[in-house]
C-alpha cells in the first residue's frame, strides 16, 4: 500500500494517479511521446517547412545514376549510356528518363564526401550532418520536430519502411533530444503501404482498451485534475495533461487516420507513384507533408522481382557473395541490380517532384534524394565497393532552384574535383532551406549544441 505523504514533501495519491495517467488510458510511454512532444523554439520562418528525405540505403553508384562517365575506362564506366537532360549539357544514366526531362525541377550535387565507409557509420553520418557523431547524436528529423513542431494532430517526424540489421536502429530514437523527439515508423520489410490489404496500426487503441473506456479514463482523469487544481502539480508532470490529450485524440480522432490512408488517393496517382514500396511509399509521405508533418523520412527500398526472394530492404548495396544470388548483375533486373532499381526510383521520385508540384507544396517542402555513400568506380567483388569519398545527392523544392549541378568529380567519379560538401555542409544546407539558423542552440540543456557547424551551400538557392 502506498502511504499518504504531505503536500510539502512528497507524492499524493491524487498526484501519483496524474502521474500514472499515461498507464490509466492505456497507453506506453513510447507511444504517448510520439503523440506529440512539448513545443520548442520556433522556426524562423514565416511558414514553416517540412522535408521528405529519401535515403537510398546501401549506397547508391553516382557514375550510374547522377554523375555518368561515358569517357571513362570500360571496367568503370558501366554498361549503361548517358542521356540529355532538360538541362544542356548535364547528362543522367539512361534508366532515369523521367528526371533527366524535369531536370529543370531540381539541383544535383556531384561532391558530396565524408571517410566512413561502414553501413552503420555512414548512416549516422548522413542522416546527422556530423563526420564524427556521437552515439546520441540526433537525426535531422528529431531537430526538425523540436524546432518546428507540428501544429496539428499528426505526429511531427515519421518514417517509412524499416532499415534492416547491417545499421544500428539509432534511426528510432531521438539521441540526446529524448524519446519524445523519436520519428513514428510506419512499415516493416514486406509489411508496407505496396502490400494488399496493409493498414496502419499504429493508431489502433490498445486491444485491451475499447474507445469508450478510452474516452471514461480520460474524463476520470480530468476531473482528479481539476479537483487538484487549487494545489497544481509542479515540473514535467505539469506537462502531462498536454501529453494525454493529444495522444487520446491521435487515437480517437480521424486526422492522423486519414493522412496515412492511401486508399483515398485515386488509382490512377497510385499507379503513377508506381506499385512497389518506394512509390506507395512516396505518396503516403506527400500525404504525411500535407497533413502537417514535418519530416518524412522513406528508406529507397524498391521491392523484390516478381518470382525472386525477399531478402532486405538493403536495395542499393549491390556487390558481394552475399548478394549475388540475388543481383545476377549489378547492371541486372534482380532486386540487387540497377536496371531494377533506378526506373522505380526514376518513376516514384518524378511523381513525387511533380505532384508536390501541382498542389503548391513544392516551395515549402525540401525533397533529398541519397545514400550513406557512393560506390567504387572500377567494378569488382560482384558490383561496385563502397566509396565514401565522393558521391551524389539529388535536392529539390524549399528554395533550392532547379538545374543546377553544384561541385563536380573527378574523371571516374573517384574524388572530389571541385567544392566538396561535407557532411556539416549538407546538413546546414537542409537546415538553411527549412528556414532554421545554423546557429540555433541544441542540446540536452537546451543550448549547448548549435544545430549545425557546417555553412550552408547558397549557390543552390534562387535569389
Amino acid at each position: 500500500m502506498f502511504q499518504h505523504s504531505s503536500r510539502n514533501g512528497g507524492m499524493t495519491r491524487r498526484r501519483l494517479l496524474q502521474l500514472g495517467g499515461i498507464g490509466m488510458l492505456g497507453l506506453s510511454l513510447p507511444e504517448l511521446l510520439h503523440a506529440g512532444a512539448p513545443a520548442g523554439p520556433r522556426s524562423p520562418s514565416k511558414v514553416a517547412k517540412s522535408c521528405i528525405f529519401i535515403v537510398q540505403y546501401g549506397g547508391c553508384s553516382q557514375i550510374d545514376s547522377f554523375d555518368p562517365k561515358p569517357d571513362a575506362p570500360a571496367e568503370m564506366r558501366g554498361p549503361f549510356r548517358p542521356i540529355a537532360t532538360k538541362v544542356p549539357g548535364v547528362r543522367l544514366c539512361e534508366h532515369l528518363p523521367r528526371l533527366a526531362r524535369m531536370s529543370d525541377r531540381y539541383s544535383l550535387i556531384r561532391s558530396m564526401t565524408h571517410g566512413n565507409g561502414g553501413h552503420d557509420g555512414g548512416m549516422h553520418i548522413c542522416m546527422t550532418g556530423h563526420s564524427s557523431p556521437v552515439e546520441s547524436t540526433p537525426y535531422y528529423g528529431s531537430i526538425l520536430a523540436k524546432l518546428s513542431p507540428s501544429e496539428r494532430i499528426v505526429p511531427p517526424y515519421v518514417w517509412l519502411q524499416n532499415l534492416a540489421g547491417d545499421v544500428q536502429p539509432r534511426y528510432l530514437t531521438g539521441g540526446f533530444l529524448g524519446s519524445a523527439y523519436s520519428p513514428l515508423r510506419v512499415g516493416n520489410d514486406l509489411d508496407n503501404p505496396s502490400a494488399p490489404g496493409f493498414r496502419v496500426r499504429a493508431f489502433d487503441s490498445p486491444t485491451d482498451v475499447p474507445v469508450g473506456r478510452l474516452l471514461d479514463r480520460r474524463r476520470l482523469l480530468t476531473r482528479i485534475e481539476r479537483a487538484d487544481a487549487p494545489h497544481g502539480v509542479q515540473g514535467r508532470a505539469g506537462e502531462f495533461p498536454r501529453f494525454q490529450e493529444r495522444a487520446v485524440d491521435l487515437i480517437t480522432g480521424p486526422e492522423a487516420r486519414r493522412a496515412f490512408d492511401l486508399e483515398r488517393e485515386p488509382v490512377g496517382l497510385r499507379d503513377r507513384y508506381g506499385r512497389h514500396p518506394l512509390g506507395q511509399n512516396l505518396l503516403m509521405a506527400r500525404r504525411l507533408i500535407e497533413a502537417g508533418v514535418r519530416m518524412v523520412n522513406v528508406t529507397a527500398w524498391t521491392g523484390t522481382p516478381r518470382g525472386e526472394k525477399f531478402v532486405n530492404v538493403q536495395t542499393w548495396d549491390m556487390h558481394g557473395p552475399g548478394a549475388a544470388p540475388y543481383i545476377g548483375s549489378i547492371f541486372g533486373t534482380g532486386s540487387y541490380g540497377l536496371a531494377f532499381a533506378l526506373p522505380r526510383v526514376d518513376e516514384a521520385v518524378s511523381a513525387l517532384l511533380s505532384d508536390l508540384e501541382t498542389r503548391g507544396l513544392l516551395e515549402t517542402t525540401l525533397v533529398v534524394l541519397v545514400g550513406e555513400f557512393g560506390r567504387t568506380p572500377k567494378v569488382s567483388n560482384l558490383g561496385r565497393d563502397h566509396w565514401p569519398a565522393c558521391y551524389s545527392a539529388l535536392v529539390a523544392g524549399a528554395g533550392i532552384r532547379g538545374g543546377a549541378v553544384y561541385g563536380a568529380s573527378d574523371k571516374t567519379a573517384a574524388y572530389v574535383r571541385d567544392n566538396p560538401v561535407r557532411p556539416e555542409d549538407f546538413g546546414a544546407t537542409l537546415f538553411h532551406a527549412l528556414g532554421i539558423s545554423s546557429d540555433t542552440r541544441l542540446g540536452a540543456d537546451g543550448f549547448t549544441r548549435p544545430v549545425s557547424v557546417g555553412q550552408p551551400v547558397l549557390d543552390l538557392f534562387n535569389g
